[in-house]
């Protein structure tokens, strides 16, 4: 674990996480019923451009970091338990 609910450029990321050559930045969803959707569907387009500026400043500050891989997932907690989706390889 990198970084947990850290601000940057304006936006906070939830986790950022390292795995192996790949830093990991994590969204976190959670709902209590489904009434208005799964809670990854609350990870729209302009979420994934906010997350993406957000890493993208975090990583700015990072050099450690510099050469890994980048990857964005969303951990969709719910009545169904938890679930680890990918949102792919923007950057």
């Amino acid at each position: 674990m990198l970084a947990t609910n850290v601000w940057s450029a304006g936006y906070e990321l939830d986790l950022v996480v390292r795995r192996g050559s790949r830093v990991v930045f994590v969204e976190v969803k959670s709902k209590s019923g489904r009434r208005f959707g799964r809670p990854e569907e609350m990870v729209d387009a302009r979420k994934r451009e906010r997350l993406v500026r957000a890493a993208e400043a975090w990583l700015a500050r990072h050099p450690a970091c510099r050469g890994l891989r980048v990857r964005f997932e969303v951990v969709a907690i719910d009545g169904d338990g938890l679930r680890r989706l990918p949102l792919g390889d923007p950057v």
